[in-house]
């Protein structure tokens, strides 16, 4: 049995899967996990920043992360895929700041091993959701189609210094507090 209807930009069809914006049900979870994860761990950010750690904002950085990362070895593959080495890094990196925010309470090193690791945890999100943009974006994927080509690997490169300079101004700032 086929079913489409469509709506506002939201199709909808039953075929076995249910699709949200052209995405099966999971992959739209599996995004959606994503995009708060990014958003909540810019808050995380501004807060270490700020030397505060917004508890509520860092468990729902936190949570959403795992999930992304988690969800993320659900779909289905046939091989090794470099995503599955990010998630296996972003899950390793996760269960060092978990650790050193529940666990250890962020203190001594830990505040600053904390802080640096949800900083990595937050670039890893980011990189991924450059490289789906470059993958999914059509006029992101003409300009670099393997995402060998000049314009991904500068984004990523500039990205990841900008996060570097995040990334030590957090964990000075952080530490201080």
């Amino acid at each position: 049995m086929v079913i489409s209807a469509q709506r506002q930009g939201i199709k909808i069809v039953l075929k076995g899967l249910l699709m949200i914006f052209g995405m099966t049900t999971f992959t739209f979870v599996h995004v959606v996990l994503s995009l708060i994860g990014i958003f909540s761990g810019f808050i995380v950010m501004f807060g270490l920043f700020a030397a505060k750690r917004l508890d509520s904002w860092t468990a729902i950085f936190l949570v959403s992360t795992v999930a992304t990362s988690v969800t993320g070895f659900l779909f289905p593959f046939h091989r090794f895929l470099p995503s599955h080495a990010v998630g296996i890094v972003s899950l390793l990196v996760l269960a060092v700041a978990i650790l050193a925010r529940y666990a250890f309470h962020l203190a001594g090193a830990w505040r600053r091993t904390y802080a640096i690791s949800a900083m990595i945890a937050l670039y890893l999100n980011v990189f991924v959701l450059i490289a789906q943009a470059f993958q999914k974006v059509p006029s992101l994927k003409a300009m670099a189609p393997t995402q060998s080509e000049p314009p991904f690997l500068v984004t990523q490169l500039v990205v990841m210094v900008l996060f570097v300079v995040l990334t030590i101004a957090a964990a000075r700032r952080f530490r201080s507090a």
